[in-house]
């Protein structure tokens, strides 16, 4: 009986192997739709191909669409491998985050069509400002590591290239529908003209999301929109693009401690609250986030023969909104207001206010890439010089029981960040022998950044706030060099060494020493890997150092304001090994499963700690810390099944466990946590008429994990009555939505 089994098994896996390269060949043609005429004259060179010495991985379309339900692009690339996610609102829409090898989102630079979206100061994506962009994405390409050159900031441990929808040659129209549990929703209208008079396409779609948040009041309210109009004649292409978001989303950042958990439960925000009139507690109602962006770009693309293309493109963002907040006992003067007498006689110098944060930004420039393959070489020259201006002001808009006369809105700090940011790079892979290509890829980088104006900072030393007054140029020589050797098709071997540099952000400049500025920090990253490829079979290994000097990171240090500064550290490093795997015994099942084991240490760290969090520094030599955020072990796993028209994953995230600081303290953890969810879905093919429909259903955090996916950690020390000094510790933990369901539907004409 057993050998019967085991036979027929045996039989039916070759069975299926031998239909799989059939398969393989049946997606590709299906994946050549009408676009691929047109999408073939353009090119963007940041992209790393299989002759690339680099780690990466590509994420297909088809694989977007299959779990684009709304929740951000974060959530969307978390089986990604070294992929971690967070959601301040715990369940995936609104406020999200992502790190790479640990790298936060402030080193992970984001373009898309080759322009940079990294906000230029702070370096960071705030994906609430492109809601629902997935729906417009052909695919997106993640390189760890270095990476290949790249336009703008942030390019210090990962890329993330998104490139957004070729036009359509043929008419189309879609409507997708999604909701599920805490009221999360989206509705997405996608639509597409075709070819017009053999010539031009249009291309649009709205979106809007709403979500009320796992978290308490952690609502939010996006809309989104993209559209482009191209033009396409022989081997020339332009094309004009516009896209944007608009998103209100109440604040849930502050997280919650342990403490707070236990008394109030698991969703208690404690943002926006305060003790109103009756000394009763109460949560401000406007207590919201408000922004729109807007992205421009026109692109231009031309072939000239066989061996040359051209690409060249401008581009113009911008950015407007504010935040509200509610603060309680606030100093009068730190925005601008003088002490007032109450009705008792009393002098008031502290009081709750109502504060707007606000900040009215433009970024543009212009990119340029020329494209050389021949033979053996396959060359890019290209470049970007791009421009940044951001006005930062606040105001005031009510103080309670306030006595004396203040203007509706009243100003009490304005700063303006200017920004210069050019590069120029040559790229080239050169078959040398057969199977084996030789990469170099140089890149120099010229910064030029000010920030002039008051500080939100009170500086009580003068007796206003502070002065910014901060002028740094930098010059960055970038060089990367790498071999590749692929002998046949089922091979890969690749070894590389490329150096990255980062400028400090703004706030290592706003909340710093202005007599110690922070340097700039350097990468050095070496990367060795190794794939194994068949039809039913592919494994493949990644051995990375990211050697790091002058890293910035939090020691605890304040400055003489009191805002907690980064601080370079002479050594740091990032050592690891990634591994992937996929099995496909057959069309309707196949299995992928990727994994890092790493090793993060910053060496020789000294914590500072604060009493009372101002003043009489005490010094914490700790020697090797593991860097923050920075977790040992991630797992992902995916079983893959699909049936005529019938489609099911279980996939699987695993996280061991990350400090929330640098000081290596058990006390301010995130607990290792393992989730998974699985995801339904049936396509009808073209029935009632239309060009097809589909249905879904997915359960997400399946066995009901308790874990918390981001936080923050804080130290201080008191005397006790022995005269002993104590250190106590403080965090905050971002809560995640236990077991719950979501539904989409979409329908194509």
């Amino acid at each position: 009986m057993n050998k019967l089994t085991f036979t027929s098994a045996v039989a039916a896996v070759l069975s299926c192997a031998a239909s799989t390269a059939d398969a393989a060949a049946s997606e590709a043609v299906s994946d050549s739709s009408s676009t691929v005429l047109l999408r073939d004259v353009e090119i963007v060179t940041n992209r790393a191909t299989a002759k690339t010495p680099v780690a990466y991985t590509n994420i297909t379309k088809a694989e977007i669409e299959k779990i684009n339900d709304g929740r951000d692009l974060p959530f969307l690339l978390q089986m990604t491998p070294s992929v971690v996610s967070a959601s301040d609102a715990g369940a995936g829409v609104g406020y999200t985050s992502i790190r790479v090898r640990g790298t936060d989102g402030s080193r992970i630079n984001v373009t898309a069509n080759g322009i940079p979206v990294n906000d230029a100061e702070s370096h960071n994506v705030y994906w609430v400002n492109m809601p629902d962009m997935a729906s417009s994405l052909r695919d997106i390409q993640v390189q760890r590591g270095a990476g290949t050159s790249t336009n703008g900031a942030g390019a210090f441990g990962a890329s993330i290239n998104m490139v957004t929808d070729a036009p359509a040659t043929e008419p189309y129209g879609e409507l997708n529908l999604s909701y599920g549990m805490y009221n999360t929703n989206k509705e997405t209208l996608r639509a597409g003209s075709g070819l017009l008079g053999d010539h031009w396409t249009v291309d649009a779609r709205v979106s809007h999301l709403g979500s009320d948040g796992y978290i308490e009041r952690a609502k939010s309210a996006l809309w989104s929109y993209f559209g482009q109009v191209g033009y396409f004649n022989g081997g020339t292409t332009l094309r004009l693009l516009a896209f944007g978001g608009k998103e209100k989303t109440y604040m849930a950042w502050d997280y919650a401690s342990k403490e707070d958990m236990e008394k109030y439960g698991r969703r208690y925000n404690p943002c926006g609250q305060y003790t109103d009139s009756d000394g009763k507690t109460a949560y401000y109602a406007d207590q919201n986030d408000n922004y729109a962006q807007h992205h421009f770009q026109l692109h231009f693309a031309q072939m000239i023969g066989d061996n040359w293309r051209i690409n060249a493109a401008l581009h113009y963002t911008k950015g407007d909104g504010y935040y509200n907040q509610y603060k309680t006992g606030r100093t009068l003067v730190e925005y601008g207001l003088t002490p007032f007498v109450d009705a008792d006689g009393n002098t008031v110098k502290k009081s709750d206010l109502i504060r707007l944060k606000n900040m009215d930004n433009g970024f543009g420039g212009g990119t340029f890439s020329v494209n050389y393959k021949r033979g053996r070489v396959d060359a890019v020259l290209g470049g970007a010089v791009n421009n940044f201006k951001g006005h930062h002001f606040g105001q005031v808009a009510w103080v309670r029981n306030y006595v004396g006369p203040i203007d509706p809105l009243q100003e009490y700090y304005r700063n303006l960040g200017e920004k210069f940011d050019a590069n120029v790079y040559a790229r080239a892979n050169v078959d040398i022998a057969r199977g084996l290509s030789a990469f170099g890829d140089l890149q120099y980088r010229h910064i030029n950044y000010s920030i002039t104006g008051a500080s939100d900072t009170y500086d009580y030393a003068i007796s206003a706030p502070a002065v910014l007054d901060v002028h740094r140029k930098y010059d960055f020589f970038n060089p990367k060099v790498g071999v590749n050797y692929s002998p046949d098709s089922h091979h890969r071997a690749f070894a590389s060494w490329s150096v990255a540099h980062k400028e400090p952000v703004r706030d290592n400049f706003v909340d710093g020493d202005p007599n110690n500025l922070p340097r700039a920090e350097r990468l050095f990253d070496y990367e060795l890997g190794y794939t194994f490829a068949l039809p039913i079979f592919s494994a493949g290994v990644n051995l990375y150092y990211m050697d790091y000097k002058d890293q910035l990171v939090v020691t605890g240090q304040l400055s003489d304001t009191g805002n907690a500064l980064s601080v370079n550290v002479p050594e740091s490093y990032r050592m690891g090994i990634e591994f992937q795997a996929a099995l496909r015994p057959c069309r309707w099942f196949d299995w992928q499963i990727n994994a890092t084991l790493s090793r993060n240490r910053i060496r020789n760290f000294t914590e500072y700690i604060y009493e009372d969090e101002w003043t009489n520094p005490i010094e914490n030599y700790l020697g090797s810390t593991p860097i923050a955020f920075s977790p040992d072990f991630t797992l992902n796993n995916a079983f893959n099944f699909h049936w005529r028209g019938f489609d099911a994953t279980l996939d699987s995230h695993y996280v061991s466990k990350q400090y929330l600081s640098n000081a290596h303290s058990e006390e301010q953890v995130l607990d290792a946590y393992f989730v998974s969810n699985l995801h339904l879905s049936y396509n009808f093919g073209s029935v009632l008429g239309l060009r097809g429909l589909s249905a879904g259903f997915s359960i997400y955090n399946l066995f009901n994990e308790q874990y918390e996916s981001n936080g923050y950690a804080g130290a201080g020390y008191y005397v006790d009555g022995d005269g002993q000094k104590v250190i106590y510790r403080y965090s905050g933990y971002a809560a995640q939505a236990p077991t719950n369901v979501m539904g989409t539907v979409s329908i194509k004409f």
